[in-house]
């Protein structure tokens, strides 16, 4: 796997990862590490404390989390220059101090494209609308965990951020400078290795992660900026975040859809206290990377007990049964048939059908988030499957052949067993194979 940057170079200099994501609030005029033990938890950004990026790149040592409030921590007069990133090839300009007000984000939108600058100026026109911020929104699958991640202009996105991250210069100089800023509480869901890179996708370059600030909950988990969007395929412009100051949100939903095509996610952010989502919103993932081909734009609705209602139109033409050896019938996505086929057929081949009990296979297709959360499973794309349940619990090495695991990788299967948590039964696509 390529890492975007330190090409040719060494990483030895870097700390291990324990050291290298450590919360540091970024306090006004406040460093001592005892006021941020005293304040952790706060509603001030965290930001990763990375050793100085001057160990991995030339040019300036900036936002090592010193634990003062960015906007001044460096000392600089202008400060236009941003934290030193991992790739300049993935670096955008640095926006510096915050030059506007923090906003509410009140509503957001989905398209399945983008959004006309014509269609832009008549909602920022609508009765209500203080102010709107234009976007890239994706969703990558990591580990059966579908994250929100926004591509973003790092200079005026933060101003619709909760809490102190507007204010914080080094969280969006990080962002900026091409690494990856995500919600604090996903630190420990995410495959992040011992120098702090993450794999958003197959075949894409790792980001490094810059930064654990809380973002707009429920609605985005993590922020790149746009030129990560524009590698990971993002469709540009197809989100908004709309702010509605001091009028009810409820008041501008229907002129805004009205102005949007009929497929359009319109989503109140303010419902998010008491269901999570708003479950009257048409909810939409724009899925990219290895395994876009098979999922493409995903609409769907919220239903009670964590599952979700996908649009009919997507189901049918995405979703079959099929037969397949050892397991029999099974309805997964058609994308993934044949490298599933050739995946079990060869498994027979090598005289380790006993391996898999047909009895204890929990499924494939299966349309819900990850229990207790407002996150889709790669199940509901139909894109992975459980097997062998009793003897692979999540959080145990589990009883799965290895030969059989190796097998499955073989044909384009990422296996639950190698997690940081392990789900040894789950094994989803991750890439989509040609078997011809």
């Amino acid at each position: 796997m390529r890492r975007a940057g330190l090409r040719g170079r060494s990483l030895s200099r870097r700390a291990p990862m324990g050291a290298a994501i450590a919360l540091v609030l970024l306090l006004p005029g406040c460093g001592s590490p005892d006021a941020d033990e005293a304040t952790q938890g706060a509603e001030a950004p965290a930001v990763a404390g990375t050793p100085s990026p001057a160990d991995a790149a030339s040019g300036p040592a900036r936002g090592t989390g010193s634990g003062k409030d960015s906007e001044d921590g460096d000392g600089s007069a202008g400060g236009e220059q941003p934290t030193v990133g991992l790739d300049p090839a993935f670096a955008v300009e640095a926006p510096g101090r915050l030059k506007d007000l923090p906003r509410t984000a009140d509503i957001l939108v989905q398209t399945e494209s983008g959004i006309t600058d014509e269609t832009l100026e008549e909602i920022r026109a609508l009765p209500g609308v203080q102010d709107v911020e234009q976007f890239s929104m994706l969703q990558v699958g990591i580990e059966n965990r579908v994250l929100n991640l926004a591509a973003v202009d790092p200079a005026t996105f933060r101003r619709f951020t909760p809490g102190q991250v507007p204010r914080s210069r080094e969280v969006w100089d990080r962002v900026a400078g091409g690494e990856l800023a995500i919600s604090p509480e996903l630190q420990k869901k995410l495959p992040i290795d011992e120098q702090g890179f993450v794999t958003l996708d197959t075949g894409s370059p790792e980001v490094h992660l810059g930064a654990l600030a809380p973002q707009i909950e429920n609605a985005v988990d993590a922020v790149v900026n746009v030129k990560w969007g524009a590698e990971l395929g993002a469709e540009p412009g197809n989100a908004l975040l709309v702010s509605t100051g001091i009028t009810a949100p409820d008041k501008v939903v229907k002129p805004l859809t009205r102005l949007l095509p009929q497929q359009t996610s319109v989503q109140r952010l303010d419902s998010v206290a008491r269901f999570g989502l708003d479950i009257n919103a048409k909810q939409t993932a724009f899925v990219v990377g290895s395994v876009s081909s098979a999922v493409g734009v995903f609409n769907y609705t919220v239903l009670g007990g964590g599952r979700i209602a996908p649009e009919p139109a997507w189901e049918r033409a995405n979703i079959i049964t099929a037969q397949v050896p050892i397991l029999g019938s099974v309805r997964c996505n058609k994308a993934i048939i044949p490298q599933l086929t050739a995946a079990l057929r060869e498994v027979v081949e090598t005289g380790l059908a006993d391996e898999i009990n047909p009895g204890e296979y929990a499924g494939c297709y299966y349309p819900r988030f990850i229990a207790g959360s407002t996150t889709l499973s790669n199940h509901s794309f139909g894109l992975a499957l459980d097997l062998n349940t009793p003897g692979n619990q999540r959080g145990t090495v589990g009883e799965m052949d290895r030969t059989v695991v190796a097998i499955f990788k073989k044909w384009g299967f990422g296996w639950g067993g190698d997690w940081r948590f392990t789900d040894p039964m789950h094994f989803e696509a991750v890439r989509i194979v040609d078997v011809r």
